[in-house]
């Protein structure tokens, strides 16, 4: 799944500046980006493999959440100076796009007639 695909390189892209900036000095603010931002892709694997439409859409709601949480972190790595203003504005970006894509993609399945694997 694209949204998957685009989730997972935002937790790659996030583990990558807690490697080579001071946001791997932060600890408290590193453990929560990490764990926001890999939970957007959890959800969504996990969601996915409860086979029914409902519980997928669920879980694609906690992953859209952990995709704002993961913004509020971000500004709080900027406002502390671990990242620059440019990794910022792309990474800022990329879960708005994530954000709009989830969304999407919740609201097919709330419309498709097919309710899941589950129900075949």
């Amino acid at each position: 799944m694209n949204i998957y695909q685009l989730a997972r390189e935002q937790s790659n892209a996030i583990w990558y500046l807690i490697q080579n900036t001071s946001l791997g000095q932060d600890y408290k603010l590193r453990e929560q980006i990490n764990g926001s931002s890999g939970s957007v892709m959890d959800n969504i694997a996990e969601g996915f493999g409860r086979g029914g439409n409902k519980e997928f859409i669920s879980f694609l709601s906690y992953s859209r959440g952990s995709c704002c949480e993961t913004k509020a972190q971000l500004q709080r790595a900027f406002d502390r100076n671990h990242i620059s203003k440019e990794n910022y504005f792309e990474l800022v970006a990329k879960a708005d796009m994530i954000i709009d894509q989830i969304s999407k993609f919740m609201n097919f399945l709330k419309s498709s007639d097919k309710k899941g694997s589950k129900y075949d």
